[in-house]
């Protein structure tokens, strides 16, 4: 079993900065959707930090690097920091997503205005 989301991450989709971790496990992304969908805030983002510390980085597939920002400012939809994060890590792997992104800008702008 794996300790931490990170460390699952790691072993599903390896990572950049260092080497994948020898495994005994059998690795499903619908397991490790299933992790992420109720993980808190502070392990989803210590994963992106961790697997994708530049952003533009890392070995996580986008569709997972997606859901993960969503799923964190769902928890935490207050902070202007998280939401312009988010909006840049849409914009590098969009243009499919500039709108949203766009919208995340002016929630993290309206949200610093107060």
């Amino acid at each position: 079993m794996h300790g931490t989301l990170t460390e699952h991450a790691r072993c599903l989709y390896g990572d950049e900065y260092r080497p994948t971790p020898a495994c005994a496990q059998e690795h499903d992304e619908h397991n490790f959707i299933e992790e992420l969908t109720f993980a808190d805030a502070d392990a989803i983002l210590s994963m992106l930090r961790e697997l994708c510390p530049y952003v533009a980085d890392g070995w996580l597939p986008v569709r997972i690097r997606n859901l993960a920002y969503r799923l964190v400012l769902l928890q935490r939809p207050d902070q202007p920091a998280l939401l312009r994060e988010a909006a840049q890590n849409l914009r590098l792997h969009g243009p499919d997503w500039d709108h949203i992104a766009a919208e995340l800008t002016q929630r993290a702008e309206v949200l610093e205005a107060r």
